[in-house]
């Protein structure tokens, strides 16, 4: 009975030295990146057993506020953070690009099983509530072996500060000068028409529910749930769809600053896909914990070199060189 009692003893011991051995990092934002985020926590967790990384998926515009608050080791956001935000966060906050993933126009028409193409001038149209049925003329001229129906249009949106919202907004912004000098572009905006979701989880969820309708979701989670999303209309004229190819077509020839804050949506290039964009994480450039600024530092050359060997089984594509 005794020895029982002892290797319960032990064992309870043992247990919580390993506890607190362990180094726990927790970040927060984005939900653009997550899918692929999760896997390179979970990976670098397998190869680093007494490292755990801590990641809530709560859109952009919440881990821009935590990072610059202090109350997180980093953020993550798919827009960057605007020069007011950096002048206000507690510490000089270092953008390091991580994947390059695309928004993609999402919809859940009745009776259509093809894949719609959309022009710039379409989707403005749509989401500042100008187009509100399916078969409209600016829809149905460049789908013309389609049969639409007069289905209204249900606009699908995030409700929470949002990277995907900034990189969808900021496409419409160069594409449309109603929505420049409307909307605008930001992580939050004030939309014009529409019901709103949290995350892209939550738009996904909507557009999938609601018959007529259309939303902005990461590729990844169209391809994930099985939600068709059209081709878009690039800078050269041509339609073209989402993909690796894309995606890694629209960062070509893109000229990145020191601080890597670039967009690249409507860029040039026949192959581009307009509505792409770099995903960040936000980083402290100096850590409040010294040990875990290594153990970050040490994640992050991981992420860019054996990571980025991981994102195409995602649907995201790898950085440039």
């Amino acid at each position: 009975m005794f020895k029982r009692f002892a290797a319960a003893i032990f064992l309870a011991f043992a247990l919580a030295t390993l506890s607190f051995a362990q180094t726990t990092l927790t970040g927060a934002g984005a939900t653009f990146p997550y899918p692929m985020y999760s896997k390179w926590f979970s990976d670098y967790h397998k190869l680093h057993p007494d490292i755990a990384i801590n990641y809530q998926s709560i859109g952009s515009g919440g881990g821009i506020a935590q990072v610059s608050a202090g109350t997180v080791d980093f953020g993550a956001s798919d827009g960057p953070m605007s020069d007011e935000q950096l002048s206000n966060a507690k510490s000089k906050i270092v953008h390091t690009p991580t994947v390059l993933g695309a928004v993609v126009p999402a919809y859940n028409v009745p009776g259509v099983k093809e894949e719609l193409k959309f022009t710039p001038e379409a989707l403005a149209g749509i989401f500042l509530g100008k187009i509100t049925s399916w078969n409209d003329p600016s829809i149905q001229s460049v789908n013309k072996d389609v049969k639409l129906p007069n289905t209204p249009i249900v606009v699908a949106h995030r409700s929470d500060g949002s990277g995907t919202t900034y990189v969808w907004s900021d496409y419409l912004s160069k594409v449309s000068p109603d929505w420049k000098s409307g909307p605008g572009k930001g992580t939050s905006i004030k939309w014009p028409v529409g019901l709103g979701a949290k995350g892209n989880e939550g738009v996904s969820g909507q557009i999938r529910q609601v018959e007529g309708a259309i939303g902005y979701i990461e590729l990844i989670y169209a391809l994930q749930n099985k939600i068709s999303f059209g081709t878009v209309k690039n800078a050269s004229g041509n339609f073209v769809k989402a993909s690796l190819e894309s995606v890694t077509a629209a960062a070509q020839g893109a000229k990145i600053p020191n601080d890597y804050r670039v967009s690249i949506t409507n860029p040039p290039g026949k192959d581009a896909y307009p509505i792409s964009s770099f995903t960040w994480l936000l980083i402290p450039e100096k850590a409040a914990d010294a040990n875990k600024g290594k153990i970050l530092v040490d994640f992050l050359n991981w992420m860019l070199t054996d990571g980025q060997k991981e994102t195409a089984d995602l649907s995201y594509a790898p950085l440039p060189q």
